[in-house]
Formats: structure tokens, sequence, C-alpha cells
């Protein structure tokens, strides 16, 4: 492998930086949410809006990156997207309501959307293929540090000061990377624009947002009972059949059909759906769980998500190696190993120990990074040079999709099977039977201490909401363990695993 030039090293420098802004923000988020529950009187689902309209307002943007990216360039492009997202940052930190939280995420999410994609697709064409595998393991390096750095330094300052200032510490981050990309990267790609497909974009628009606000608003609603949800569920069906038909006969379709024609892509956005579901679950999951459940402190909390990061990072000392040996081998085995922390994570009580949050989520980390570098590689290995940039944006646009859909599924089901927990063990309380109660007293202490009706609702509660989380956990699981298998439909180009 040929020494880089110092021009690739900025530019894969600039990339980084951009991409732990970017992360940064998003799992700091995660560690001050019960915080942000209470200052902004929001409810256990409400509060998770504040995850799930960013991402969908980030799904929603991303297929204008390519289009973005003919029309002002790569520096001016990703310039532009981090100072936007920089600045609703702030704004976001101001807010007093609810609203306007979610206003200022949605905005967030709508400058961040190139961000991601426009920086992979950069690397992709700056390096060459055979670099490709060393140069996403780098940028990894990275990128993994805003998912250990935020949530470290979210829950930090949350804890000293108070949850506002998680997002006001982006501002010198993002001033930062802006003067990198000034400095490392030129205005390629500026000059090809196309005209653009403006009821394509609608179309997709309408499409994502309508199936988000069904799912975001179906358990509230008792789903298809509401005349809401049948709506959006029509919409969402409607709008997606018309945008492919769209893509299939437009001459200047929002997504070049070409794009679609690769195996490869094809299987890869797949895979990138489902890794979006297993990226960001644990960090909505766990905060609620340590914090209203165990008592955990913000700065505690953030510690312990912070282990997912640290396990993204250790993967990266065998990822490169194990991908020029057979990309789908290590794809299998990241995904199952999710599984398997998965599974790890579905076996915790009320009992649980901090070892136990940490190592789970190291494991899961380590299984998330393994699996992402040969996704990668394989879902862009066969795809054309011309097409990367489109390519990627659609590859973020699933992966992202993929996020808010699954995390609004894990919450449908955490409340569902906690409310049906209580139930279930309410009914087994009965003061005439003391096998029942008994059992109880001991663990609760005696009832002239103070009443104890109370001590045991409490505990009913935690309890049932622990079976909540447990189900959450289990689906997960189930997710990571059925999409390992499809690693093996990849093609591997002659030579890729040399």
């Amino acid at each position: 492998m040929r020494f880089f030039t110092l021009r690739q090293w900025l530019t894969l420098l600039t990339v980084q930086f951009a991409t732990l802004l970017f992360g940064a923000t998003m799992t700091s988020v995660a560690v001050i949410l019960p915080q942000m529950k209470g200052a902004l009187s929001a409810t256990q689902d409400q509060v998770s809006w504040i995850i799930t309209f960013n991402l969908v307002a980030t799904a929603i943007a991303t297929p204008l990156t390519g289009w973005l990216a003919t029309k002002f360039g790569w520096r001016n492009l990703m310039m532009g997207a981090i100072a936007g997202f920089t600045s609703f940052s702030v704004l976001a930190g101001t807010s007093d309501s609810l609203e306007a939280m979610l206003v200022t995420r949605v905005f967030q999410g709508l400058f961040g959307a190139p961000i991601f994609p426009l920086g992979q697709a950069i690397l992709l064409a700056s390096f060459s293929r055979a670099q490709h595998p060393f140069i996403l393991m780098a940028w990894g390096v990275g990128g993994v540090m805003g998912p250990i750095l935020g949530p470290m330094f979210g829950g930090l300052v949350a804890e000293l000061l108070n949850w506002r200032w998680a997002f006001y510490m982006i501002l010198p981050l993002g001033v930062i990377a802006s003067l990198l990309a000034f400095a490392a990267l030129s205005n390629q790609e500026k000059g090809n624009v196309q005209k653009f497909d403006y009821l394509g974009f609608i179309l997709i628009a309408v499409a994502i947002g309508a199936t988000q606000l069904m799912f975001d608003r179906g358990q509230r609603l008792d789903w298809l009972d509401s005349y809401e949800i049948q709506l959006e569920l029509t919409l969402a069906i409607v709008f997606f059949y018309l945008f492919m038909v769209h893509v299939l006969t437009a001459r200047d379709a929002l997504f070049n059909p070409e794009t679609f024609a690769d195996r490869n892509f094809r299987i890869g956005i797949i895979l990138a759906m489902i890794m979006g579901m297993l990226q960001f679950t644990p960090m909505v999951l766990f905060p609620p769980l340590l914090q209203e459940l165990r008592g955990y402190p913000d700065s505690i909390v953030g510690y312990l998500i912070a282990a997912r990061g640290m396990g993204n990072f250790l993967s990266f000392f065998t990822v490169v190696q194990l991908t020029r040996f057979n990309p789908r081998l290590c794809l299998f085995i990241g995904l199952a190993v999710q599984s398997v922390a998965g599974l790890w994570m579905s076996s915790l009580d009320m009992n649980m120990t901090s070892a136990d949050v940490f190592w789970s989520n190291i494991l899961h980390g380590w299984g998330f990074g393994t699996a992402y570098t040969p996704m990668a590689v394989l879902t862009f290995s066969t795809l054309s040079m011309r097409l990367l940039t489109q390519g990627n944006a659609i590859f973020s646009l699933l992966r992202l999709l993929g996020s808010s859909i699954f995390i609004a599924l894990t919450l449908v089901v955490f409340i569902r099977t906690s409310a049906e927990a209580s139930v279930n063990l309410a009914s087994l309380i009965d003061a005439f039977d003391l096998r029942n109660l008994s059992a109880w007293i001991t663990i609760l202490g005696e009832p002239g201490q103070s009443p104890l009706h109370i001590r045991l609702a409490t505990e009913v509660r935690q309890q049932a909401a622990m079976i909540g989380y447990i189900n959450a956990f289990h689906l997960l699981t189930l997710a990571s363990a059925l999409a390992a298998p499809l690693a093996f439909l990849f093609v591997i180009r002659k030579g890729a695993e040399a």
C-alpha cells in the first residue's frame, strides 16, 4: 500500500472530526434524556421523539446529499452542513418546551444529514479500492470517539451544570470541524449539477414522515383503531410505491436506477437498515433503565454507555485484517456477536451490576465495529465510482430510517409488555394468601416501617419496567441474529479477499 499524501491525511482527519461531531451529539443526547424528560414535562414515549424526530429529519434530507454536492461542491457543502448543525445544537440547549426542542432538533437533523454520507463518499473517492478497508477503519477510529466522548462528557456536564450544556459543548467542536473542512477539502463535483427531482423528493419525504409518525403515535392512539394511524399507513404505502415507480420511469430521478442494479449494493442497504436498528437502540434504553430503576447519576451512566464506543475502538485492532482475509465472515461474526450481546442484555435483572452493563456494551460495540467496515466495503465494492455519493446517501438514509423505526418499535414493546407485566404482578399480591405475600414482606421489610402498599406498588412498577426493558433487548437480539446469514449473499470481487 503506497504512502498517503498530505492532502489525503488532511481529508481523512477532516472527515473523522466531522463524524466525531455528529456522533458526540447523538450519543450525549441519549444520556441526558431522563433530565430532559422532567425539564420539558414529557412522558417516556414523548421524550424519545427528541431522538426520533432528529433521525427522521436527517433521513429525509439525506437523499439531497448527491445533488447538493454537485451544486455546491464538497467543501462548501461540508462547511455549510457543519455550521448549521452546530448552530441548531446550541439553539436546542436554549429550548424551554418540548415543542421548541423538537423544532431545533429537526433543523439540526436537516443540516447534519450530509455530514455522514458526504464524508464516507469523500473517503471512498479519495483513496483506491485497495485502501478502503484501512481508510474506513481509520475513519472509524476517529468517528468512534464521538460515541465514547459524547456520553462521558454529556453525562458529566449534565450532572455538574445541567443538560443544556451537553448541547452547548458542541460549539467548539463545530468551529474546529469547519476550519478543517476549509483547509482540507476542495469543491470537487461542483458544476456537475443536474436538474433537481422535486417530485421524487416530495414523494420520499412524505413516505418517510408518515412512516415515522405512525410508529411514534401508534401506541398512544391504539394503532389501527385510530383514523390518524390508518391515514399515515395509507400515505406511507402509497407514497413509497409512487416513489419507486417514479425512480424507475423518470428521466432525472432523485436516485439513479443504475445504483439499485448492483447486487452487492442492494444487499448492503438492507444490512445498513438493520445495522441502523442496532446502532442507537441500546443508547436509548439504558439511560432511563439505569437512572430510574437503579438510581445511577448522569456521569456514571455516561461512562457506562461510553463502553459501547470503547468496544467499537477495540474492534479496529482486528477488523482490517479479518476484512481482507474474508469480509463476509467478518460481517457474519460482527452481527453474531451483537446477537450474543443482546442476549446478555436481555438476561439482566434488577440486581444487575455496573460490570454487567459495561461488558455487555463493550461486546455489543465490538460486534458493531467488526460488522460495519466489511459491510461498507462489500456494499460499495462493485458500485461505479460516479454513483458513490448518491449510493452513500441511500446507504445513510436507510441506516437512519432503520434507527428511527426500530427505536419506536422497541419503545412500543417496552410500554406494552411493562404494562401487561404490571397487571400480572399486581394480581399475584393477595393479602389473604400469606404464601404469596410473605416473599414481598421479606424483600420490603416489616409492615410497620411505612405503608406496605406503597412499597409494594413501587416494587411492582420497577419489576414490570424491567420486564419491558428485557423484552426490548430480546427484539434487539432477534434483529441481529436474523441479519447475520445475509452476510454470505454478497459477491466477492476478484482478489478482494487476498
